[in-house]
């Protein structure tokens, strides 16, 4: 809409009420005056129609309303001139009656000349695009009508969607100091930061992220920076983006109706351009689900700033700042609950107070959770609460409206997914819930099930990440070449572990590809024992129990199984006997979540595992290792975390190369029984990785370590009563990363390191008792270093290699803690 159309309005107003006041004075004008009264009451509504009509006009017709917007401004000029003359001034008074009639003409002569065409030409232009609006609707709604079906993107299901973010984010109750922390971080990027032009809202599915973009929209003090000039879309998995373009496009311009007719007129491509001085706009894109359609509805001008709020974590480059909403506090996620399922913020009397807690904390602080379940709950008896809460241990949904309302409005992150990443999603259903998960145990087990290599496995890790689909705790050096896995571990919010099993869980239980058990218990489900008289088709079993002995087993049988997760807490446990009916078996994982390490009973079951390629072993005795035991002649990877280990390398006459033939990574971590590395281990050949880290008992290497020709990652990390390395290193003639930080007490780097040609990269931090190095002849050997991470203190050493080795970077670490490990 033009300023014009807006003055003309505004002035004509004025004149009708100075042509009032004259024909209540002036005899001589009073017909004239009269006469315009009339004209103009009825020019007045059809002028605010076109005022708030946000049409714009072509420039003949705009050219027209120019001139009669200077006919009435001199109109109202005229009329004060009227006012001011004195009664007695009859030939002034004369004068100023003929212009007034000359004005009345003119106003006549536009009201039923050009005005009537105007009206005409509407109505045809109006009949016009009525038709071709109908016809465009016809074939968009024959179209749609084809993808209406739940589940499947239609737009019934947005429709839906839609209403029922709106209905939650009315309830406004999440309130308190969760939506105040992050509505003020969120305002002061968008109303305190010029240089942000991309703002993100970034959070798990259900977390309340509308809500707080809705808040931010109402906010007295985001209103009066923009002047009410907010826009608030909703995106959608499977959005119009064309539409979408031209609704923001007509709300930068001013011309909000284009949005609805067509974008003939939009600029095609990411628009970017310097208004300097153009009205400030907050566009919110909610609920964007691709990167390619967030980044078409980008236009990057100064004044216009975008507010994307999505589950998925988008690059920095397009969304410049973001703000990851938190779960509810303990108190926030109990208010909230209770005015779900009771209608008032506390627990009242009559209810079972223990018992709303344990619900309650099963909810996580996920505000969808805590109202979809609460408002299940209400008014019903507290035999159906304590059912319920039993379901939700289980990872089951408790009635219809839970399934409908959080899993299934959950699983829409899931459904996003290509095959193979859904599929990986859905591995995570087989961990314990509130328990870190080694990064190591995951991409062992997709790599082995997927037929994916590490680095695609580590991929996708990252891509559900950013889709706040699980999370990743971070080690500093994670992402650094050489980095390992089992530095990394990785959670979940228990309601998408939740989730992950209702969708893994549909299906006869036989044939279902994972079998899992949801929640910790004293034995094994009842479900499994009803259904052995057939076998268990699942590639995943994953069972949480207590301690177990033999008589505690059924038979089952798995001719499909890959991968055995045994959890359980316990100092005593009997292997499942019916490992031995799992022939394809590839990863065997086995994690006590108890207090002290346990004893493994019935190792006999190993007999028939030809097929396994990775053992991880955590918080257990680890078998003695004998020549009596059947070689695991495809094991490649071998982790013991947490283990009491001393015992299992000690026989003389044990022949690991023929037990392990092609071993090939070797990891022991925290296990502080472990004093000197056995002379057995320096034996097996085909071994590539070796990880003694966080070993704080050990104190000497073996001295044949060189005979490991094939050793290409050595990590001494953590081992502070180590005091030297074997000149044997030097004989590591394929060694390519060494890892000694955090050796404190270790007082040298041997003269033969030098002798390691293949050596790219050394971590040498926070070992403070090292001030000096090798000579720099020996070290100028280390052709093909290209890094090394030392202390500030022997730097300099380092650094003055540079000149002669230009390749070589040295890094000066920066000092980092962590407590991690003391968490589970």
């Amino acid at each position: 809409m033009a300023f014009n159309d807006f003055f003309a309005g505004e002035i004509a107003v004025e004149l009708l009420k100075q042509l009032l006041a004259i024909s209540r004075k002036s005899c001589l004008c009073k017909s004239s005056a009269d006469n315009l009264i009339s004209s103009i009451e009825e020019l007045l509504p059809i002028i605010d129609e076109i005022k708030y009509s946000g049409v714009e006009l072509s420039a003949v017709r705009q050219s027209q309303l120019d001139r009669f917007s200077e006919t009435l401004r001199g109109g109202i000029e005229l009329a004060r001139k009227v006012l001011a003359s004195g009664r007695w001034n009859v030939y002034k008074n004369l004068q100023l009656a003929r212009k007034m009639e000359k004005l009345e003409k003119q106003v006549s002569r536009f009201v039923s000349g050009p005005m009537q065409a105007h009206l005409l030409a509407d109505v045809h232009h109006m009949r016009f695009e009525t038709m071709e609006r109908f016809d465009r609707l016809e074939g968009r709604l024959e179209q749609r009508l084809n993808s209406m079906k739940i589940g499947a993107g239609g737009w019934v299901e947005e429709a839906v969607k839609r209403m029922e973010v709106e209905e939650e984010a009315s309830l406004g109750i999440i309130g308190g100091v969760g939506l105040d922390l992050g509505k003020n971080n969120v305002k002061k990027m968008i109303i305190g930061r010029d240089d942000l032009n991309v703002i993100g809202i970034w959070g798990i599915g259900g977390s309340g992220k509308t809500t707080l973009a809705n808040e931010i929209c109402k906010d007295n003090q985001v209103r009066s920076h923009f002047n009410d000039r907010i826009l608030f879309l909703t995106v959608s998995q499977s959005p119009d983006v064309q539409q979408l373009r031209a609704r923001i496009w007509g709300f930068l311009t001013g011309n909000e109706a284009m949005g609805y007719t067509n974008n003939l007129f939009v600029p095609q491509g990411t628009l970017q351009c310097e208004w300097g001085s153009g009205p400030r706009t907050l566009v919110v894109l909610d609920d964007v689900w691709s990167l390619p359609v967030l980044e078409q509805l980008i236009f990057r001008i100064p004044t216009y700033k975008t507010l994307v709020v999505s589950r998925f974590k988008f690059p920095a480059n397009v969304v410049s700042e973001v703000y990851k909403v938190e779960l509810l506090r303990e108190d926030e996620s109990m208010s909230l609950f209770c005015h779900s399922a009771f209608g008032q913020t506390s627990i009242p009397p009559t209810a079972n107070e223990t018992l709303v807690k344990q619900i309650v904390n099963e909810c996580k602080g996920l505000p969808l959770a805590i109202k979809v379940i609460g408002a299940s709950l209400r008014d019903q008896p507290e035999m159906y609460w304590a059912s319920a809460k039993k379901r939700l241990l289980r990872g089951e949904p408790i009635c219809e409206s839970h399934e409908n309302k959080l899993l299934e409005r959950m699983a829409i992150s899931v459904e996003y997914l290509c095959k193979k990443v859904k599929e990986c999603f859905l591995d995570l259903g087989s961990f314990p819930e509130d328990k870190k998960i080694p990064l190591d145990v995951l991409i062992n087990m997709w790599v082995e099930i997927h037929d994916i290599d590490e680095e695609e496995a580590f991929a996708i890790l990252v891509e559900l990440a950013d889709k706040n689909l699980l999370t990743l705790v971070k080690d500093a050096r994670v992402g650094d070449s050489y980095s390992s896995f089992y530095e990394i571990c990785v959670t979940q919010h228990d309601v998408l572990r939740d989730l992950a099993i209702h969708l893994s869980n549909s299906g006869d239980v036989n044939e279902r590809k994972r079998l899992l058990m949801p929640r910790r218990d004293a034995e094994l489900p009842r479900e499994w024992e009803r259904n052995t008289d057939q076998p268990f088709n699942a590639q995943i079993v994953s069972v949480h129990t207590g301690e177990m002995r033999e008589m505690d087993w059924f038979r089952m049988e798995f001719p499909k199984a890959e991968v055995l997760i045994l959890n359980f807490s316990s100092n005593e446990y009997f292997l499942p006997p019916f490992i031995d009916d799992m022939p394809k078996l590839r990863a065997l994982i086995v994690i006590n979540h108890g207090t002290t390490e346990a004893v493994l009973e019935n190792f006999s079951a190993f007999t028939n595992l030809a097929n396994l390629r990775s053992l991880w072993l955590e918080k257990v005795w680890a078998p003695q290792l004998t020549n009596l035991i059947v070689p695991l002649k495809n094991l490649q990877k071998l982790s013991m975390v947490l283990c009491k280990v001393n015992n299992s390398f000690h026989p003389s006459v044990l022949d690991l190369p023929l037990i392990f033939p092609r071993l090939s990574e070797l990891i022991i971590d925290h296990c502080d029984d472990l004093i000197k590395l056995p002379v057995s281990i320096c034996e097996v050949n085909s071994l590539q990785s070796l990880s003694i880290t966080n070993c704080h008992r050990l104190c000497e290497m073996p001295a044949n370590l060189g005979m490991l020709k094939k050793l290409q990652i050595l990590r001494l990390y953590a081992c502070p009563e180590l005091k030297t390395l074997p000149p044997s290193i030097g004989e590591l003639i394929g060694l390519k990363y060494l890892d000694i930080s955090q050796c404190v007490n270790l007082r040298c780097l041997p003269k033969e390191i030098g002798k390691l040609a293949s050596l790219e990269k050394i971590d040498m931090r926070e070992c403070s008792q090292i001030m000096s190095l090798p000579t720099q002849t020996a070290l100028s050997n280390l052709k093909s270093l290209k890094r090394v991470i030392c202390d500030d203190e022997v730097s300099w050493q380092w650094k003055y290699l540079e000149k002669a080795m230009p390749d070589l970077y040295v890094q000066v670490a920066e000092k980092w803690y962590s407590l991690d490990w003391l968490d589970g």
